[in-house]
C-alpha cells in the first residue's frame, strides 16, 4: 500500500548539485572540472581552524548550551550586522542556527503562515525555494531581466507587480545566487518603499553579501527608513568565511521577533554545533581585514570565466560564487549542455527548478573551487557542446 505523502512535500524539487557531484566523484579516469557545486577550494582562517582544534578537547564546547548559542559568537555577530546596517543590535537581537539555509527555514518557520506567498527574484537558488514550501509558503517570483553578455538587473516594476494580498514576506539575496545579480542603492530604496508601503517582512538572505566586485559596496537596507523593525538578516559561515563544514548561521533581527525566532530554532536544532562557535567568531571578527585577497582571487576567477566564454550568453555576475549561460539560445535547455559537458569533463548543474522565467534554459558554472589555471580552456569546451 503506498503511504501518504504530506502535501508540504509535493513541490520540493532536487536541487541537482549532489546527482552532479556523485557523476564527478565516482568516475574513473582524468579528474573533472568542478564546476557544479558551491564547495571553495581556499581554506578558511588558520586561526578559526586551530580554534577548532582546541575546542574539540574542551569542555565548556561539548555542551548543549546555551541553546541559543555561544554568547561571544551572537556579540560578534550582531555587532558584524550593526556595522553593516547602521542599526544597533546586541546579543539579545541574536540567535545562532546550523548553518544559513537552518537560519532561513527558522526566519520563515517564524513569519510565514500556511498559504503566504514568498516574494523571490527568479532565478533563486532551489534549496531556498523549498524551504518556503516546507514552511506552508508558495514562492512568488519577481523575474530579474537577463541581458546577454549584461548584467542580471532587477525589475523594479516586476517586483512592484508581484506584490499581492498573499505575499507577507520577501526573501532577497544581494548577490543573488546562483545569477550573480546585485542590488544598488536605488533598488533597495525602491525594495524598503514597498516592504513599508505593504507592511513585508524582509529576510535577508546574507550569505554572499560582502563577496562583490568591481569595486562595488556592501548595501545592508536594515538601516533605510522603516526597515530596521521588520529586518531578518541571516548569515552564514559557509562561504565568506569559507567554513563550510562548521556548519554555523547566525540570525540578526529586531526584538519584536526574537521569541519566535528562538522558539522555533529551538523546536528544530536544538543548538548548532558547539566546536564550532568560537572558531567562526574568530573568523568572522578578523573578515574585515581577511576578506579582500579573498574576494580578489574570486574576480579573477570570474573574470578568465568570462573571458573564456566571451561571446556566449552568459549573464556577468556583480558578486558571489558562479554566473549562468542560456544554452536555450542553441535550440537545446541546461540538462543538454549539462551532460554534453560530461563527455568533456565538464561537470555544471542546469538551473530547471530554480525559477520561472529563468530556470531550465540555463546551465550554472561555479568558479570558486577551481583555481584560475584550470579554468583555462572552459571556453573551447563549451562552445564545442554548443556546436557554437
Amino acid at each position: 500500500m503506498p503511504r501518504h505523502r504530506p502535501a508540504r512535500l509535493e513541490h520540493i524539487a532536487g536541487i541537482g548539485v549532489d546527482r552532479m557531484g556523485a557523476i564527478a566523484d565516482d568516475a574513473d579516469g582524468s579528474p573533472f572540472l568542478r564546476l557544479e557545486n558551491l564547495d571553495v577550494d581556499i581554506p578558511p582562517d588558520p586561526e578559526a581552524i586551530a580554534r577548532t582544534v582546541r575546542a574539540a578537547s574542551e569542555d565548556s564546547d561539548n555542551s548543549y548550551l546555551p541553546f541559543v548559542g555561544q554568547s561571544r559568537l551572537r556579540e560578534v555577530a550582531a555587532r558584524h550586522v550593526s556595522a553593516l546596517s547602521g542599526v544597533d543590535y546586541g546579543p539579545r537581537n541574536c540567535v545562532i542556527s546550523a548553518g544559513g539555509l537552518s537560519g532561513i527555514l527558522n526566519a520563515l518557520l517564524a513569519t510565514v503562515e500556511v498559504g503566504d506567498e514568498v516574494l523571490v527574484t527568479d532565478p533563486t537558488y532551489a534549496g531556498l525555494l523549498n524551504r518556503i514550501r516546507l514552511a506552508g509558503g508558495t514562492p512568488k517570483y519577481a523575474p530579474f531581466q537577463f541581458t546577454p553578455g549584461g548584467e542580471w538587473k532587477l525589475d523594479r516594476a516586476a517586483l512592484q507587480a508581484a506584490i499581492g494580498p498573499r505575499v507577507r514576506v520577501m526573501l532577497l539575496m544581494s548577490p543573488s545566487m546562483p545569477s550573480g545579480g546585485y542590488f544598488d542603492e536605488d533598488d533597495w530604496r525602491a525594495i524598503a518603499a514597498l516592504c513599508v508601503r505593504h507592511d513585508l517582512t524582509l529576510i535577508l538572505d546574507t550569505a554572499m553579501e560582502r563577496l562583490v566586485y568591481d569595486g562595488r559596496k556592501v548595501i545592508h537596507p536594515a538601516g533605510l527608513p522603516g526597515m530596521a523593525e521588520r529586518t531578518i538578516t541571516v548569515g552564514s559561515s559557509a562561504k565568506e568565511l569559507r567554513m563550510i563544514g562548521w556548519r554555523v548561521g547566525w540570525t540578526v533581527a529586531p526584538e519584536s521577533y526574537m521569541p519566535d525566532l528562538i522558539a522555533v530554532s529551538l523546536a528544530n536544532v536544538v543548538v548548532p554545533v558547539g566546536i564550532a562557535q568560537d572558531a567562526v567568531a574568530t573568523a568572522l571578527e578578523q573578515s574585515a581585514r581577511t576578506l579582500a585577497p579573498y574576494v580578489a582571487e574570486l574576480e579573477r576567477r570570474r573574470d578568465t570565466v568570462l573571458n573564456e566564454l566571451k561571446g556566449l550568453p552568459v549573464g556577468i555576475p556583480a558578486g558571489g560564487w558562479s554566473l549562468l549561460l542560456r544554452a536555450s539560445d542553441f535550440g537545446i535547455d541546461g540538462q543538454t549542455l549539462s551532460e554534453r559537458l560530461l563527455k568533456a569533463r565538464v561537470c555544471a548543474t542546469a538551473m530547471k527548478g530554480w525559477g520561472e522565467t529563468h530556470d531550465a534554459q540555463y546551465l550554472r558554472f561555479v568558479f570558486s573551487n577551481e583555481p584560475v589555471e584550470r579554468l583555462r580552456g572552459l571556453g573551447d569546451k563549451v562552445r564545442a557542446a554548443l556546436g557554437a
